[in-house]
C-alpha cells in the first residue's frame, strides 16, 4: 500500500496530540520499525510498547522542552472546549511552540486537519482542487494551520479528514438504537465517513510518501444519503427507522472524493461505511 518511502526506515517520529487516533498512529510507526514519542500534557502511565511519553503543553512553549530531533512530525491535537480561542491557542499557535521547540525542523509534518475546511457545494463531489470556504470557525482556524503549514519549510501536509467512527465512537448507533436521530429524507444531502483506523493509517501513508501532494481529502470510498446510511444502521441495531427532520447543521452538502488518496496507493480497509459500522455491531 505504501509508495517509495522518504522516511528512512528507524527514523523517528513525534505525534503530537497523542490521543484515540495519534496512538493508532503510534502504533503502526512502532509497527513499521520507527522509534515513536508521543506527546501529551498528562502521559497516562506505562506507555505502549516503542512509544516514548513526552510531558508537555502544546499551548505553553515553556514546557516543550528537551525535546528529542525527529524526522516526522504527525500534529493531531484536541482543543480543550470547542470555541474559536481554545481551536487557535492549540492548532495556530501550538503547531508553531512544536516547531520553534525541535532542535532539528522535521522533514515532513503531517497534520490531522479536517473536511469542516469546506463549505455548501449542494451535493456535488469536493475534492483537494475545490475552493476551501469553511462555513464555521473551526474550519477557519484548521485553513489558517494549513496554509502557515505549506510556507513552513517543515514538509508541510494536511490531510483533512472527514467524519470518524469505529472503536469508542459509536454514539450514532446508541442514538439510532434508542430513537433519537432523525434523517433529511429525499432530499440528497450526503454524509461522509472515514473509519478511524483508516484515518490512522491514511496519515502514516502520506507521511511516508517520497512526495506528497500538500492537501489530500481523508475519506471512504462511498459517500452515501444521509437517509441510506442511517436507515442502514437502524436496520442494523435493530432500531426504528428515524423520523425525517432537518439536516446537519454547519458542515455543508457535499460529497467528498478521496480519489487523490487512491491515486498514491493508499486503499481503505473499509471502503464503506455500512460495512465498517456492522463489524462495530
Amino acid at each position: 500500500m505504501l509508495a517509495t518511502s522518504q522516511t528512512p526506515m528507524h527514523a523517528a517520529v513525534l505525534i503530537a496530540g497523542a490521543g484515540d487516533v495519534g496512538m493508532r498512529v503510534a502504533g503502526r510507526f512502532v509497527a513499521l520499525g520507527h522509534p515513536v514519542f508521543a506527546l501529551r500534557r498528562h502521559p497516562p502511565g506505562a506507555a505502549p510498547a516503542g512509544v516514548t511519553w513526552l510531558r508537555g503543553d502544546l499551548t505553553e512553549p515553556g514546557s516543550l522542552t528537551g525535546l528529542p530531533a525527529v524526522t516526522t512530525v504527525i500534529y493531531a491535537p484536541t482543543p480543550a472546549s470547542r470555541d474559536e480561542g481554545a481551536y487557535r491557542s492549540v492548532f495556530v499557535d501550538g503547531l508553531r511552540h512544536l516547531i520553534e521547540a525541535l532542535p532539528t525542523a522535521p522533514t515532513r509534518t503531517v497534520f490531522a486537519s479536517s473536511t469542516a475546511v469546506y463549505g455548501e457545494h449542494g451535493g456535488d463531489w469536493v475534492d483537494e482542487d475545490t475552493p476551501p470556504e469553511p462555513p464555521g470557525f473551526n474550519g477557519r482556524v484548521l485553513r489558517e494551520v494549513e496554509r502557515w503549514l505549506g510556507s513552513a519549510g517543515v514538509g508541510g501536509v494536511a490531510v483533512r479528514l472527514a467524519g470518524l467512527y469505529g472503536p469508542g465512537r459509536t454514539q450514532l448507533l446508541d442514538r439510532l438504537r434508542e430513537g433519537n436521530a432523525s434523517v433529511p429524507r429525499g432530499r440528497g444531502i450526503y454524509a461522509n465517513r472515514i473509519h478511524v483506523e483508516d484515518a490512522a493509517a491514511a496519515l502514516v501513508h502520506v507521511a511516508r510518501l517520497a512526495d506528497p501532494a500538500p492537501v489530500y481529502v481523508g475519506v471512504d470510498d462511498t459517500p452515501l444519503p444521509i437517509d441510506v446510511l442511517y436507515d442502514h444502521l437502524a436496520t442494523l441495531v435493530g432500531g426504528p427507522l428515524p423520523p425525517e427532520g432537518p439536516a446537519p447543521a454547519g458542515v455543508g452538502n457535499k460529497r467528498l472524493s478521496n480519489a487523490r488518496l487512491r491515486a498514491s496507493g493508499f486503499r481503505c480497509a473499509w471502503p464503506d461505511a455500512r460495512q465498517g459500522y456492522a463489524a462495530l455491531v
